[in-house]
């Protein structure tokens, strides 16, 4: 199967694209840096000629609510427009699981991320947006959000993160299955409270910052209800725990 991946050059579609190659598929990794821009559309059409199935794993640089919204929204369209031209029969989008909860509590960049998905959902196209937790990787990039004056106040909330090596995985999965016409969801085997996570990954890595509970802190701007980064009860569970990737990373 010939497979165009958006954002094939990232931290997800670095692992996918190795994973799909390694699967037998013709894989495309289209990215600023191989000539593709979603955004503009510059090289899109060439990089989705022939396609049969297009991955939309790619981001935004922008977290504030205005500049995701105009990546999400310019490069959404123009994914669904060039696929649609170019016969592509399944759309399949990675995003976040809560994206609505997380949205609904004013978090700028999640706004954007609802407006991108409902864009698919109703495009009319044949689609799986695939929902996937926090990754491990991105444990260090919480705290430094939640830090102020060397404390990391981490939203008083539990979490189920993932490794991205699990999440290429669950892309992958997708790509083996039919169009969903919906949600699926993917997470880590554990739940933590968000401040013990924390707290784990910076005493692994000698950082000296403590970590509390703060009712009134928010997650990327978003205020959060304590189970609102939580799958639902039929999400997949993907094997890696907290503990055994932190040791790969040594």
């Amino acid at each position: 199967m010939r497979i165009t991946v958006v954002g094939g050059t990232g931290l997800i579609g670095t692992r996918l694209v190795r994973r799909l190659t390694a699967d037998g598929h013709d894989v495309v990794a289209a990215s600023r840096a191989t000539g593709v821009n979603s955004f503009t559309g510059e090289g899109l059409a060439e990089a989705l000629a022939g396609a049969e199935t297009l991955i939309d794993v790619s981001n935004s640089s922008y977290l504030d609510e205005r500049g995701a919204q105009e990546f999400f929204y310019g490069s959404t369209l123009n994914l669904l427009t060039y696929g649609a031209a170019a016969g592509v029969g399944h759309h399949i989008a990675l995003s976040v699981v809560g994206t609505d909860r997380l949205a609904a509590g004013q978090g700028g960049y999640f706004i954007a991320k609802a407006q991108q998905q409902r864009l698919i959902i109703e495009s009319g196209r044949p689609f799986t947006i695939v929902h996937a937790t926090q990754f491990f990787e991105f444990i260090r990039s919480i705290a430094d959000q939640a830090t102020r004056s060397s404390v990391a106040h981490a939203a008083d909330v539990l979490i189920q993160p993932m490794a991205a090596d699990d999440v290429a995985a669950a892309v992958a999965e997708a790509v083996r299955a039919q169009p969903a016409h919906d949600i699926v969801e993917h997470a880590g085997p554990e739940v933590f409270e968000l401040s013990e996570l924390l707290n784990r990954d910076l005493h692994f890595r000698s950082d000296p910052r403590q970590v509390v509970a703060d009712p009134l802190g928010t997650y990327f701007g978003a205020a959060l209800d304590r189970r609102d980064l939580l799958p639902g009860p039929n999400a997949t569970l993907a094997s890696t725990r907290f503990i055994d990737w932190q040791e790969s990373t040594r």
